[in-house]
């Protein structure tokens, strides 16, 4: 850090948020993907909403320190709403009908966030697994709106901008689903790279600290919980109309339980962390299923285990450590 540099505190936030070259990568690699495997366009739809969900889980897991084993209450309020819109309502515009998603997720957040953050650790814990199974079970009980355990039917979703349909091979809501996951990542980089967003690793490492120096820590947590929930509800939306159908799997404990997978997969604390382990957790259950329906489970525990022991981090911890070891060699 130069003079300038040590005169700005800032410096160091706006050098943060500037653009580098490699962040071109995984945008690139979603444009080869097609490229080269467009009968699989519909997995990559499926993992593009996986990523959608793990940033959401890593803004309050990796940057905040909030675990919760109920995220997947959040995913399944807006796949829930998303479809009800159309399927109860009839309001079938598939750009609205996701933003309505993404607020039902945000509003659920902020209400659930106001009661549960003022717990912690194993509390909390139970808390949000307690809140997403009391969803659950209120989403079967209201069998005659949300379908119950027979699923929500009927969702018809409009052509995107009125030109481009769901078709069959899901080449289009490929497409539709990446443009919607790098806006929610311009959402996500910003707030990480902000004072807002370096308050939270603040409160993650030493809460006692940020409350000593004045930090409001409680209205912190419930913002970013809020925003959380609301991009987890546009994964959860954008799930409903690809699929067209929504069941109670939707809030299942087994998702909050997937994202947590994939983020450990992937590292948490770090943004691109959620795009690595989405697509390795994905590509890793479809082609296990592939080979062994009964068992493909056996292969990803045996591959989380791996990461777990050997790579600190995560994937993306071992590729950093890759690189550096490269560069020292390549300069001695």
């Amino acid at each position: 850090m130069n003079a300038t540099d040590r005169s700005d505190p800032t410096a160091d936030l706006r050098n943060r948020h500037r653009w580098r070259l490699i962040e071109a990568l995984p945008w690139m690699t979603a444009f080869a993907a097609f490229a080269l495997l467009p009968d699989y366009a519909a997995l990559g739809t499926q993992i593009i909403i996986m990523i959608i969900f793990a940033l959401s889980m890593d803004l309050i897991l990796g940057y905040a320190g909030v675990v919760s084993l109920g995220h997947a209450a959040y995913f399944g309020a807006g796949a829930y709403a998303t479809g009800m819109l159309s399927a109860l309502l009839g309001w079938n515009e598939p750009l609205t009908g996701l933003l309505f998603g993404g607020l039902a997720g945000g509003a659920l957040g902020l209400l659930s966030g106001l009661v549960l953050l003022r717990y912690h650790g194993l509390t909390l814990l139970m808390l949000t697994l307690a809140f997403a199974i009391l969803l659950q079970e209120a989403a079967n009980t209201a069998a005659p709106v949300t379908g119950g355990f027979d699923g929500l039917q009927g969702i018809s979703i409009d052509p995107i901008f009125g030109l481009f349909e769901n078709d069959l091979w899901g080449h289009h809501y490929y497409w539709y689903s990446l443009s919607v996951l790098f806006l929610v990542f311009l959402v996500a980089r910003r707030i990480v790279h902000s004072p807002f967003g370096r308050s939270l690793v603040g409160v993650r490492e030493n809460v006692r600290r940020m409350n000593a120096i004045g930090t409001p820590v409680f209205g912190r947590l419930v913002t970013v919980y809020t925003i959380s929930a609301a991009m987890a509800g546009i994964a959860g939306g954008l799930f409903a109309q690809s699929n067209a159908y929504v069941t109670l799997d939707v809030l299942d404990f087994a998702r909050s339980g997937t994202v947590l997978i994939v983020l450990v997969l992937g590292g948490t604390g770090r943004l691109y962390g959620a795009f690595l382990g989405g697509a390795v957790y994905m590509a890793l259950e479809d082609e296990l299923a592939r080979i062994s329906p009964e068992f493909w489970e056996i292969g990803v525990g045996l591959v989380l285990i791996a990461v777990v022991l050997f790579f600190r981090g995560g994937l993306l911890g071992a590729s950093d450590a890759l690189v550096r070891r490269i560069k020292g060699k390549s300069a001695g």
